[in-house]
């Protein structure tokens, strides 16, 4: 069940759409799989209705919303190698992107320089270093260059508001193409919280448990990154389930009494828009919490997931076709994949 609390907006300002998406187009992206076992990524509406569907050659994960144009960028779920540039106001694809020989994107990406540039999360799987890729989005998505991301297994990345930092989620976890999904260093895995700017690595911070994966962050607008974990330990040790650090200072972890209950993964994250409550998914235990900084409330949901901030509270999906929003419930004929995009 939900608590419809959870999405009340909390005032006009914080609910004001882009102008396609007020004129009844996509407010949100997610990634999905149809009952036929295609792939499709989904342009939603705030209500919850499907706007626009394209299909996908495999399987899609998150997206990188432009900050000022009618645009996306759609990745494939690693180690897929594809990216879509899309017309939000349409779901028409206008340019397709292609990872690097010998990389492979993590799913995620995020715009720089007032969206002139992009961002991408990658594997360097010769070696296993994370790389950040950086593409111009005024001349065509065209690559121009990379640096390290400080970690291995860069999974998220996110601009602090108001900054041309980049945040990373290194997971820490190093993988291949040949050997699928396989996790190949568990024995020496260090996950980390890498900040960089203009390229280059100015603060890293580690957890004091090396076996809980840093994969998915979210940054409200004074700088704090929320981040969700996802453990490596066995599935009945309680252990923090989420944690939050601001530059300059330690991190802090909570949540160690949800690791039972959220099978130790966390599957996504998001701040409400006034930055007062944090949202951690956890689909392998069917229940999301939201914090406030003192209490959890919790939302029993089968496979939900994705999460992100919408209105005054949040938009959630789940791996059995349902949205919710401020609107209410919509179920779609589809399985929702790990994220939900706001544009």
């Amino acid at each position: 069940m939900w608590s419809r609390r959870l999405f009340l907006a909390a005032g006009a300002a914080s609910t004001v759409a882009p102008a396609w998406a007020a004129l009844g187009g996509a407010r949100f992206l997610a990634a999905a799989r149809e009952p036929s076992g295609d792939y499709a990524l989904c342009g939603l509406t705030d209500g919850g209705d499907i706007a626009f569907r394209v299909p996908l050659t495999a399987r899609g994960h998150a997206a990188a919303a432009h900050p000022t144009r009618p645009e996306a960028v759609a990745f494939a779920r690693r180690p897929g190698t594809f990216a879509l540039v899309l017309d939000c106001s349409d779901g028409q694809v206008v340019r397709r992107l292609a990872a690097p020989d010998g990389r492979h994107f993590y799913g995620h990406g995020a715009f720089l320089d007032g969206g002139r540039v992009l961002a991408t999360t990658e594997n360097a799987y010769a070696s296993g270093a994370g790389r950040i890729g950086f593409w111009d989005a005024d001349a065509g998505y065209r690559r121009i260059g990379e640096v390290a991301s400080g970690g291995i297994g860069p999974h998220e990345v996110i601009r602090l508001p108001g900054t041309e930092i980049l945040a990373v989620a290194n997971g820490g976890i190093r993988t291949h193409p040949a050997h699928g999904r396989e996790k190949l260093n568990l024995d020496k895995m260090r996950p980390n919280l890498a900040y960089l700017d203009d390229g280059a690595v100015v603060e890293r911070i580690e957890l004091p448990d090396p076996k809980l994966s840093i994969r998915h962050i979210a940054a409200r607008a004074d700088g704090t990154v929320g981040m969700g974990l996802q453990s490596e330990r066995a599935p009945e040790e309680t252990v923090p389930m989420f944690a939050t650090h601001r530059r300059g200072g330690p991190p802090t972890v909570y949540g160690a009494h949800l690791a039972p209950g959220f099978a130790g993964y966390v599957g996504s994250v998001a701040w409400s828009r006034d930055g007062t409550r944090l949202a951690v998914t956890a689909p392998r235990g069917n229940r999301a919490a939201i914090w406030d900084g003192a209490e959890i409330e919790l939302l029993h949901r089968p496979d939900i997931c994705g999460v992100t901030a919408a209105g005054g509270g949040f938009a959630f999906t789940d791996g059995l076709g349902g949205i919710l929003t401020e609107r209410g419930t919509r179920k779609h004929p589809c399985n929702w994949d790990n994220h939900l995009v706001s544009l």
